[in-house]
């Protein structure tokens, strides 16, 4: 059947014209810039909107205006941060360690710290081209800055502070931010007055957080990237920078560790979706898994190594670090030990070490205990000094006589042979008895001390059997036989069969905070091994007999050893501060640390309380929704469908895991803490407060959303000038500082400052740790030197009113943190030390010093007349990590003819930096007022 159907056809082009193709506007060519339905499904899975694949390097797409604003949130930060970072010129709470630090950089001297060196060496570079010759010790808080260039060395804090600022905004814009929410973000950075405060002083945490942010922000454009297109040279140059801000992060400070779990966590959750993508071949996600594990592991790695050999190429020299390294490795560091003979026999002059601790060489010192036998002290003292010289003799038995070493044959001293050691310099016997020791009072301690005299042969209590307990497998003779630096063994003593034993417990004053040594009966056997460090040539012994020495570490092993170092000590600073604090109150902002007061001015680490709780709401507002939404899910809505839901749930969940994981690590430490270790969690936190506000007016009109987020700003400046004086050290009132507590555990001391802005005109003189009145004795012309006391009568003769006490708990001095590794070189004694008057024994207790003067009308000095000492329990007095000169005892208002007066190390003590009252000193006054109660009376 025949179709009736008429087909049209093209129109024919009129005469004389060719074939014209159809129009272009009717089938427009596919633009590459749209994306596809397969890939919108895509994007929205991620929460992407619909749009165009327009994409700038790292996802960043900044307009020219946003450059020109962020231009001029730069300059506010520049200038909050370094507003007068000249003042105060005198030495702020932990620039007492840093500063300390980068002089021994410049004088080449080898130190420890428990920090990685990055920060550090950064300062170290801007006091060197600053012309800092290193000779400023940074001895003590408050002591006034004398040729050093401290305002160069702050900048090198104040200027990472600064780039913070511009890091967060780009790091909010990448990850799709607003840019009110970016800005917002960056002006509660600003004006966050505890970073603020950190970042104007010679201080480690500045550089941290910056190289956090840097991280955070690398790794955001690289994920953008991926996203993308992986492999490409952006690709690839975000992530290489990634990894090179993880070096540098961890490089400062070991709490760098954390953001690399942070990235660490990203990059496996990144791993896992890619191996569920079926279009990612296992090739494809091996090459994704390589890269990652070289930039993101391998990188760091080296750049860490990179500056602990830039750390030690410059601390060439001997110095106060020297003694918590091994010997192997003092051989690198300038003067090491010259070569000495390995074979040692009867009559061998000899140096011991002990081998498992850093408490050094088996000394003594014409110097007795206290208690117990009171013979003289046995110590390891960790420095090389003659008082470490022994010489090996062989035991006598019923009068029999000393063996001739120099005429008889030589006599080697093998495994069981019975021995003595003859102190050289005091001419003693190195001794034990059933005495127990003064610290380590225990039964099965027994007390060592060196015991005899000259021409004395000793007693049994005097006879060591030598027990060989390892040799070096290169020298098979020092397996049988006592070899310098190569034989491992242990003493046991003769009459009671105890162990020579020593252990990381340190003797009180009396023994100049050297290292407690014992007879342990019941000894671990890592410390109670010994080794002969140097061996003087014996008489027998020929003039070619063989040398031996320390082998030379290569860098690995030195950075190994320094690392265990670094860790051991890092985790035994346990002891308490005065300022310490733990992680469950850095969130709610319970308490601050006090840097600095003098001249009626304090520095006080405070943070901005708007900023810091809102952030601690945004935290606690997301825990709260995200675990509503997972309720939700589970009843089976599909939330997650919604686009706007996942993308702001993988950004709130980006910056929650960062907070996570620079937070909670803080809950499993047993050290001390301070509030500064919450600075990089906060800086999460308040990124995540911005990214709900992004998400509470996302539904706004901009102008309403500007609007918001200007009222938040302005109440975070004027939050930041409330406590500004603190953050700058500036002058304030009494009333002001007394209305700016707002919580009671805020102990910054507002009796310090004073009544009206009118009377720091003039201040001169500084503030002494008073909350009470003072007066001033003396003074007149030709008479006697005028002495500032407690004016507890008044000048009039009348009581005057006690201040009111502005806060809850007792308030502390200004105190560093603790630096274990200089602290042991304060005390060190040498051979020329005169002896020490007896002293009774204190165990576990604290001591304060306080010393009565006697004025006299005819001299213009005061001159000591009397030193009394005040024995305190420890546990009566809050616990600090730094000597006992940090607190001072308070005076006291008596008679004339006796006016007390501080005193730490000379009579010019009282010129130091002083802050409000703390507990040492209140117990100070407590037994002041017991030993003068003539004193209590008068009042």
């Amino acid at each position: 059947m025949a179709a009736n159907v008429r087909v049209r056809r093209p129109a024919t082009p009129p005469p004389g014209l060719s074939h014209v193709v159809p129009s272009s506007h009717k089938y427009p060519p596919i633009r590459q810039d749209h994306l596809n339905a397969d890939e919108r499904r895509e994007a929205a899975s991620k929460g992407y909107g619909p749009g165009r694949r327009t994409h700038s390097s790292g996802g960043l797409n900044i307009t020219s205006g946003e450059w020109k604003l962020l231009a001029v949130v730069l300059l506010i930060a520049i200038g909050v941060r370094m507003f007068r970072i000249s003042k105060p010129d005198s030495v702020v709470f932990d620039e007492v360690h840093f500063g300390k630090f980068a002089a021994r950089y410049i004088k080449t001297r080898y130190f420890v710290d428990v920090h990685p060196p990055l920060a550090k060496l950064l300062i170290t570079a801007a006091a060197f081209i600053s012309g800092f010759n290193g000779d400023f010790d940074f001895k003590e808080i408050g002591k006034a800055f004398e040729n050093a260039p401290y305002v160069a060395m702050r900048m090198v804090p104040a200027t990472f502070g600064v780039a913070t600022v511009p890091i967060a905004y780009l790091t909010l814009r990448a990850l799709d931010c607003r840019a009110t929410t970016a800005l917002l973000a960056s002006i509660f950075l600003t004006f966050e007055n505890g970073l603020v405060t950190q970042s104007r002083h010679i201080l480690l945490d500045s550089p941290l957080v910056f190289f956090t942010a840097l991280t955070i922000f690398f790794f955001v454009g690289f994920s953008n990237e991926d996203k993308k297109e992986p492999f490409t040279e952006q690709w690839w140059t975000w992530l290489i920078l990634t990894g090179l801000s993880l070096g540098a992060v961890v490089s400062c400070k070991w709490v760098g560790l954390f953001t690399i779990a942070t990235v660490g966590v990203c990059t496996i959750l990144q791993l896992w979706l890619l191996l569920g993508d079926l279009r990612v071949s296992p090739r494809m996600w091996a090459r994704h898994f390589f890269a990652r594990a070289v930039c993101l592991i391998l990188i760091p790695i080296l750049f860490y190594m990179a500056m602990f050999q830039l750390h030690f190429a410059i601390l060439g020299s001997s110095g106060e670090g020297d003694a918590f390294m091994s010997s192997e490795f003092r051989q690198t560091l300038g003067h090491g030990m010259e070569d000495t003979y390995s074979d040692i026999a009867l009559g061998s002059d000899i140096t011991i070490r002990h081998l498992n601790t850093q408490g050094g060489y088996l000394h003594s010192h014409a110097h007795n205990y206290p208690g117990g036998s009171a013979q003289q002290q046995i110590t390891l003292y960790p420095h090389r000094d003659e008082n470490n010289l022994w010489r090996v003799t062989n035991a006598t038995v019923d009068g029999y006589e000393q063996y001739d070493y120099e005429h008889k044959p030589i006599v080697y001293i093998d495994h069981g042979s019975r021995i003595k050691l003859r102190h050289i310099v005091t001419d003693k016997a190195l001794h034990s008895h059933e005495v127990r020791p003064p610290i380590s009072d225990v039964d099965f301690q027994n007390e060592v001390s060196a015991y005899g005299m000259t021409g004395f042969v000793g007693d049994i209590n005097d006879d060591w059997i030598v027990e060989i307990e390892k040799g070096d497998s290169s020298d098979k003779e020092s397996r049988k036989r006592l070899r310098t630096l190569r034989t491992h063994f242990k003493l046991r003593h003769l009459n009671t069969g105890c162990y020579l034993f020593s252990h990381k417990v340190k003797l009180p004053e009396w023994g100049f905070d050297q290292q407690e040594v014992t007879c342990n009966k019941n000894a671990v056997k890592a410390n109670s091994l010994w080794y002969v460090e140097t061996a003087a040539k014996h008489p027998q012994l020929p003039a070619d007999a063989p040398k031996v020495n320390y082998k030379i570490p290569g860098f690995l092993s030195k950075f190994w050893e320094l690392q265990r170092v670094m860790w051991t000590t890092n985790a035994g600073l346990t002891d308490r501060h005065m300022y310490d604090s733990r992680p469950l109150t850095w969130p709610r902002l319970r308490r601050g640390i006090n840097f600095w007061v003098k001249d009626h001015r304090q520095i006080y680490l405070i943070g901005n309380p708007f900023v810091w709780w809102s952030s601690t709401a945004s935290v606690i507002t997301y825990m709260i929704v995200r675990g509503f939404l997972i309720l939700r899910a589970k009843r089976g809505y599909r939330d997650f469908d919604n686009t706007k839901v996942v993308k702001y749930d993988s950004l709130c969940g980006f910056l929650f895991i960062g907070y996570c994981m620079h937070y909670f690590p803080f809950f499993l430490m047993g050290r001390q803490l301070f509030l500064h270790h919450y600075f990089p969690a906060l800086y999460f936190a308040i990124l995540l407060n911005c990214a709900v506000f992004d998400l509470a007016t996302s539904t706004l009109r901009p102008k309403i959303r500007l609007q918001i987020a200007a009222v938040l700003m302005i109440i975070a400046i004027v939050t930041y000038s409330k406590f500004s004086s603190l953050t700058y050290g500036d002058p304030w009132t009494k009333q002001k500082c007394t209305n700016a507590q707002w919580v009671k555990t805020w102990d910054f001391s507002c009796n310090e400052f004073l009544d009206d802005y009118s009377q720091y005109s003039g201040v001169t003189v500084p503030t002494l740790n008073r909350t009470t009145p003072m007066a001033t004795i003396g003074g007149e012309p030709g008479g006697r030197a005028a002495i500032v006391v407690e004016d507890k009568l008044g000048q009039d003769g009348v009581a005057p009113p006690q201040d009111e006490q502005g806060t809850a708990i007792p308030i502390g001095a200004p105190e560093p943190g603790r630096d274990v590794f200089a602290k042991d070189k304060q005390k060190e004694i040498k051979s020329q030390m005169i002896a020490l008057q007896d002293v009774p024994v204190i165990v576990d207790e604290k001591e304060i010093s306080v010393v009565t003067f006697e004025p006299t009308r005819g001299a213009p000095e005061v001159v000591a007349e009397q030193k009394e000492e005040a024995q305190v329990p420890e546990g009566s007095v809050s616990g600090t990590d730094e000597p006992e000169d940090q607190a001072h005892p308070e005076a006291v208002n008596i008679p004339e003819e006796k006016v007390e007066v501080e005193v730490g190390e000379d009579i010019d003590a009282h010129r130091k930096s002083h802050g409000p009252l703390d507990h040492e000193e209140a117990i100070a006054d407590q037994v002041a007022h017991e030993l003068y109660p003539e004193a209590r009376d008068a009042e």
